[in-house]
């Protein structure tokens, strides 16, 4: 994923947080925020260490990303989100990741 499809300044991660509407299932949390103006969405990944250690959590992460760029052209494109992993996500092979993160993708309208 290039790099100008993700958040990673603090601010604008806190921006999201404060100003932006929250969606869960049982594996992800996200969290998203309208920016109109923008040409295609962005996200930020958040997976804490209470899930493994550095080598389980970029797992997770590269999981993500790649679920996130097959669906791509599908995704809702002038929003800024924020994807956060739950327990027990680091225990899914690939195509659950991307199961279950199109099924919160759906409940919060960005898919």
């Amino acid at each position: 994923m290039k790099k100008e499809y993700r958040v990673k300044k603090e601010k604008e991660f806190q921006q999201v947080f404060k100003k932006g509407k929250s969606c869960a299932n049982r594996k992800f949390v996200v969290y998203q925020m309208e920016k109109p103006n923008q040409d295609h969405f962005r996200v930020g990944l958040s997976v804490g260490k209470k899930l493994g250690n550095a080598v389980v959590r970029n797992q997770v992460k590269r999981y993500i990303r790649q679920a996130l760029t097959e669906d791509k052209e599908n995704l809702k494109q002038d929003v800024d989100m924020i994807i956060i992993g739950r327990k027990g996500v680091e225990e899914l092979n690939y195509h659950e990741v991307k199961e279950n993160l199109r099924h919160v993708l759906k409940l919060a309208n960005l898919l």
